[in-house]
């Protein structure tokens, strides 16, 4: 199928073949038929990406400073390549279609193949010809309204949030502040509301159209004609609301709220304008202040958005989809007329050439859609078939692989293509000597062809069945949501391929039971988990320098974990899992490792109020290993730091920067990184090809993969019952 993408680092437009998404459970799949242009939000990000590099930070200072910490906590080169992996990728572009579902995933009983729904949302209603939509994020479409206005269902809830936070009241009067799309709509609702109508904009068509479609009077905000007309209409109060639905670096739409509201008045923000409140005037009339989210409640959540679990109506009237449902409903009985604010309709094969025109000015426009073919080749015979298990592979138990023919090399398949996959793993492989990047699946197909062109990989797809079924695969490669990973790596080892698997291995014993039987039942324990500290140069070096002990150990990790930016997905706890579910295995395997040994007891404690924690594990000699895990730390401390103390002897571990021996003659050795922090990700990597290719054992026995996955499930059995748990019991 097609799909519009945009290369942030060059600004690159194309339309690009990509795989057929895949229809999951709680979504529906759905062929567009037309997609809106936002000719605000969209522009923006176009005209951005062809900025120099300078530009684009001053224009994104909050991505600077998510930059400049990246840089003290992995250091710099880690973040180049990640900021230049996020640059160098073709992203999605498109937030509002309408289409018709083709195909309707598990727990989804509202719509049905067929049905025509408007959706929404920037990973889920993009200029594609297939999108997998949420069910929160799409709305059934009332029989009498046309497809093509349908598709202003997501950009109407915009306008209709914005129009809620206002609260305006029949008989009140109100600014409009920039009449592009988002404008224009904001001027329909309101004057559907009973409301008169000021509109403020530079362009005299937009203010003919905005009064031709209901609006008391328009005029461009420079002249004395729109503060006449707020006066007339006000009897010289000022307006009740100003909506500011402009763009740009101008602080005009702000200090012309400041003159034209009346005493205690509410400005609501839509757009994206410069906000530098002019003190004295808004303290002075004591002016409300608002913001518009988006669409409505709901927005920016995954447990609403992803999930589907909406809030009661009793507590939130009006949620994102019920926005969409509502605008629609409006659209549908005459209260809003979006056909005059279409001023062009194109062909989605000519895409590119229509944002071009639009960028350069040559298409001056309020809305542009896009029009789909009525009938798509299919991609093949599969391409929207369910992802169902693969058979069993009958097969005896065996430690080891057959060895490969000389100068045959590795393939290997990718299940996700992330950011740490393509940040932290793919590049070690792409540049390595015998190793063939076969195929990449994932279930956006976006993410899939961006991966095939920045990593060179033979095929990118959506079907994980016909990859887990290719013979010439020898290693699949798990880099999914948390969730995920147990499920797959159980499907990949009953398919007979080899398989790392970034942690966690699972986050439920039951999982992990699964997992386990999948190798007794295929005979294929083949397995590799991304546990890769204990392959880190420093920390190998310095294990070395410390030697052999006799006598027990103390360990203590320091793991300065920092917060979680809002709505991240490591924070969905209901199906992904701790934070220290997800990637405390990293700590327990390091201790193990260094300590030599496994497990046998874990104690934990966790402070009320936040999601520190301090794990205890307790090993067969007598050794301990506090792990000691903080999100409440500075966020320029280091975020690792690792004390082994043993026979008179100390070993240091400083962030994988440097590390240091103390012995008992008070020697100190110390061995610094030079340029970046390795955590041991290409080493690991270098292993497991090795032992693919070799058909020798796994870099880390299964044994060793099992005891820390249980150690780090047993902390929550620990938190919950207060006291110590053996392993043995856990298990």
């Amino acid at each position: 199928m097609k799909q519009v993408v945009q290369n942030y680092k060059s600004g690159e437009l194309a339309l690009l073949d990509v795989p057929v998404p895949g229809c999951k459970p709680d979504g529906v799949l759905v062929r567009t038929a037309y997609s809106l242009i936002s000719t605000g939000t969209e522009l923006m990000k176009v005209s951005e990406a062809g900025m120099s590099m300078l530009g684009k930070a001053r224009s994104r200072p909050d991505q600077v400073a998510k930059v400049v910490q990246s840089v003290a906590t992995n250091g710099v080169p880690a973040t180049y390549r990640k900021v230049m992996g996020k640059l160098d990728s073709y992203t999605p572009l498109g937030y509002s279609l309408c289409g018709v579902v083709e195909q309707v995933g598990d727990g989804i009983d509202d719509v049905k193949a067929g049905d025509l729904v408007a959706c929404a949302g920037n990973e889920h209603a993009l200029h594609a010809e297939l999108n997998w939509v949420p069910k929160n994020l799409y709305a059934p479409v009332p029989d009498s309204l046309a497809p093509r206005h349908a598709a202003f269902g997501t950009v109407g809830s915009i306008a209709l949030q914005g129009v809620r936070q206002g609260e305006s009241r029949l008989g009140e009067v109100a600014l409009v502040v920039g009449l592009g799309l988002i404008g224009q709509l904001v001027a329909q609702l309101l004057t559907a509301s009973g409301v008169r109508v000021v509109g403020a904009d530079p362009d005299p068509a937009r203010c003919e159209l905005a009064e031709r479609l209901g609006a008391a009077a328009c005029g461009d905000p420079a002249s004395p004609a729109v503060e006449s007309a707020v006066a007339e209409l006000t009897d010289g109060h000022g307006v009740d609301q100003v909506y500011l639905a402009a763009g740009g670096g101008s602080n005009q739409p702000v200090e012309l709220a400041a003159r034209l509201c009346r005493d205690r008045g509410r400005v609501v923000d839509i757009g994206k304008c410069r906000l530098d409140l002019p003190w004295n005037a808004y303290y002075e009339k004591e002016l409300d202040v608002r913001f518009s989210r988006s669409y409505g409640p709901g927005r920016y959540d995954p447990a609403y958005e992803i999930e589907g679990r909406d809030y009661p109506i009793g507590y939130v009237r009006w949620t994102e989809r019920r926005n969409l449902a509502c605008f629609l409903d409006l659209v549908a009985r005459g209260r809003v007329d979006v056909e005059p604010l279409i001023t062009r309709t194109a062909d989605f094969d000519d895409a590119v050439e229509t944002y071009r025109r639009l960028k350069d000015g040559e298409l001056k426009a309020v809305a542009v859609l896009f029009r789909y073919p009525e009938q798509v080749a299919e991609d093949g015979p599969s391409a929207h078939a369910p992802v169902v298990s693969v058979p069993a592979v009958p097969g005896g138990a065996r430690s080891s692989a057959p060895v490969r023919a000389a100068r045959t090399p590795v393939r290997l398949a990718f299940v996700g293509a992330g950011n740490y996959a393509t940040s932290m793993l793919l590049p070690h492989l792409a540049q390595r000597d015998g190793v063939e990047l076969s195929t990449v699946v994932t279930t956006t197909a976006l993410s899939a062809a961006n991966a095939q062109r920045k990593f060179g990989f033979r095929e990118a797809t959506t079907d994980l069945d016909a990859v887990l079924g290719d013979a010439s695969v020898d290693a699949v490669f798990v880099v999914t949501r948390h969730s995920s990973h147990a499920e797959l790596t159980r499907k990949a080892l009953l398919a007979g391929k080899a398989v790392f698997v970034e942690k966690p291995l699972a986050l439920t014993q039951e999982e992990l039971a699964g997992v386990l039987d999948a190798v007794e039942e295929s005979g294929n324990d083949r397995l590799q988990v991304g546990f890769n500290r204990r392959f880190a140069p420093l920390l190998q070096e310095a294990g070395k320098r410390f030697g052999t002990r006799n006598g027990p150990a103390s360990l203590r990790y320091l793991v300065n974990a920092g917060r979680l930016d809002h709505g991240s997905w490591y924070l969905q706890q209901g199906t992904e899992g701790s934070r220290f579910a997800g990637e405390g295995g990293h700590f327990v395997d390091t201790a193990s490792w260094l300590l030599g040994a496994d497990p046998v007891s874990v104690y934990a404690l966790a402070p009320s109020g936040n999601e520190d924690l301090q794990v205890v594990l307790g090993y067969p000699d007598g050794s301990t290993a506090t792990i000691s895990y903080v999100t409440t730390g500075a966020a320029g401390f280091p975020k690792e730091t690792l004390d082994l103390v043993a026979d008179g002897k100390v070993l240091r571990l400083d962030d994988f920067v440097r590390s240091s021996v103390y012995d008992g003659r008070k020697r100190w050795v110390s061995s610094r990184l030079p340029k970046a922090r390795d955590k041991g990700q290409s080493a690991e990597l270098a292993a497991f090809v090795r032992a693919v290719r070799t058909g020798g054992p796994m870099p880390v026995p299964l044994r060793s993969l099992v005891a820390t996955t249980t150690a780090t499930l047993a902390v929550r059995a620990a938190l919950a019952g207060g006291a110590p748990v053996t392993l043995a019991e856990a298990r």
